[in-house]
């Protein structure tokens, strides 16, 4: 005994019995459900796909949140590699200075005015004393105690935070959908 059901009598198979505009093309509709490009000859198929109801313009959805408690933990792994970024900035950007001044020649201009003043002692030489190596190390010694000292200050002003908002509730946000 087969599982399909017979045709009662007059009754056509499902693909015969589908009309006309079932089996023609599809038209690309906007968003608005209209036609993009609009068959004359054809109008049955240029109707919407849903009926076009006169809806009236959504209010904007405000939300009120308030901010009460800050992770320290997440504040301080935020603002090392904040400051690590900073740092690594820092350190490009006085590479680059370095050398544009070593190019215009600003280290042997300051050589050059100091022996022209009488200040040339024989002890001092200003392109040993400014060397790539030595400013780069100075700029990154610099920049290890800033990144120390930025990650320990942001971590004791969330803690601070934290206290604050114990205490008058937080900070106070609308979000819209505007």
């Amino acid at each position: 005994m087969s599982n399909t059901n017979p045709l009662e009598p007059g009754q056509q198979p499902r693909a015969a019995a589908s009309s006309a505009a079932d089996n023609a093309p599809r038209v690309a509709r906007s968003a608005s459900n209209t036609p993009l490009i609009a068959d004359r000859d054809r109008p049955e198929e240029n109707r919407p796909v849903r009926p076009i109801r006169n809806r009236k313009k959504p209010h904007a959805r405000r939300m009120n949140l308030s901010l009460t408690r800050v992770s320290a933990w997440s504040v301080a792994k935020v603002s090392f590699m904040l400051s690590l970024a900073g740092a690594i900035i820092q350190i490009i950007a006085v590479l680059f200075l370095w050398l544009l001044l070593k190019a215009v020649g600003v280290f042997d201009q300051v050589t050059q005015i100091f022996s022209s003043a009488g200040l040339d002692s024989g002890s001092i030489n200003l392109s040993n004393i400014l060397s790539l190596p030595t400013v780069l190390s100075a700029v990154t010694i610099f920049s290890i105690v800033e990144m120390v000292l930025i990650t320990i200050l942001c971590t004791i002003f969330a803690l601070l935070y934290n206290v604050v908002s114990a205490l008058v509730g937080g900070v106070h946000v609308t979000l819209g959908d505007d």
